[in-house]
């Protein structure tokens, strides 16, 4: 049997939806945008960069924060020199930004310096307490906190995990930003591994690409050697370079991301920074919310990635054993 609506009761919810139109409209409209400044420390062109802030945006919408709608995020890509990144913090700031995010020591740094008066969330800091950016990963103080990448223990897995796939390396360049006091961290635990590993380590201080070009080139002059690279801005913005001069000079080198290593790198070990950055976009969304820096714990990583190029590896003259390879958690083939 039909059902039907007599015209007074049509008209009656057309007039009542007509009205719920504008009132939904107006509450869109009248909604409060929120703008977040991001700094990375990539160069522009660096697809690693693009893709952790491709996670960060997509992780917000999934949570309700819609561009153009309730927020504005403003990216901006930093090189190795701090200058270039203080005058893109002092325009961020200009933008008058709810928050700011920050990505590598160095940018972090930099921006704890300029940015006093809103929340600064870092992304991918080395040892947040040695580098002053907290004093209690719990509660830290004043209006920064974050996620964490190494601890300074990781500088003597990189060596340890070097040796074991190139056990002939006898010598090796620890290749770092040596103003940095982290990567300085990761170097100490690298030499007090080294004499176990039978390893003799040399410090590679780097501060751009003619230094690595340079370095790297004089280092390799003698048979049996290798590199680990710690992670920095200037190692990260110059990427490809560092896996160019690796595959120039034969030498095994060892990265902390997993994306050296898919650009022709020998092996990483490191964190998934693109997880990192999905856990930041939570982070992003509770403080817009309300919640204090302080109310929110440093956060270190849990898990590690082994990542394997086995095409590099048969170009250095490397045999991987299977165990090894078993214990990957991404081989390359």
């Amino acid at each position: 049997m039909a059902i039907g609506i007599g015209r007074r009761q049509f008209i009656s919810v057309l007039g009542s939806s007509a009205f719920a139109w504008p009132l939904a409209a107006r509450a869109q409209q009248g909604e409060r945008m929120r703008r977040v400044g991001v700094v990375m420390g990539y160069a522009e062109t660096d697809p690693e960069g693009r893709a952790q802030v491709t996670a960060l945006r997509q992780e917000l919408q999934e949570i309700g924060w819609t561009e153009g709608r309730n927020i504005q995020i403003d990216v901006r890509y930093a090189t190795d020199d701090p200058n270039q990144i203080r005058a893109l913090a002092v325009e961020l700031m200009g933008l008058k930004p709810d928050l700011m995010v920050a990505n590598s020591n160095l940018v972090i740094a930099t921006l704890q310096a300029e940015v006093r008066t809103v929340p600064l969330l870092f992304i991918g800091a080395g040892d947040p307490i040695g580098s002053g950016f907290v004093t209690n990963l719990a509660r830290p103080t004043g209006n920064v906190t974050g996620f964490a990448n190494f601890e300074p223990s990781m500088g003597s897995k990189w060596l340890e995990t070097l040796k074991e796939i190139a056990p002939h390396v006898e010598q090796v360049g620890f290749t770092l930003q040596p103003d940095t006091p982290v990567n300085v961290g990761y170097l100490k635990a690298a030499e007090a591994a080294a004499p176990k590993l039978n390893v003799k380590l040399t410090a590679l201080g780097v501060h751009n690409a003619d230094e690595i070009a340079r370095v790297v080139s004089a280092f390799a002059a003698e048979p049996n050697r290798g590199l680990v690279i710690a992670p920095h801005a200037v190692t990260l913005v110059n990427s490809n370079l560092l896996v160019e001069l690796s595959a120039r000079y034969r030498l095994p080198t060892i990265y902390s991301f997993a994306f050296y290593v898919r650009r022709g790198g020998l092996i990483s070990y490191g964190l998934d920074p693109l997880d990192q950055f999905r856990q930041g976009a939570r982070y992003v969304d509770r403080i817009l919310k309300g919640a204090k820096p302080a109310d929110l714990p440093v956060q270190y990583p849990t898990k590690f990635q082994l990542v394997v190029n086995l095409k590099t590896a048969k170009a250095l003259g490397l045999t991987i054993s299977e165990p090894f390879l078993q214990r990957a958690d991404e081989v390359i083939e």
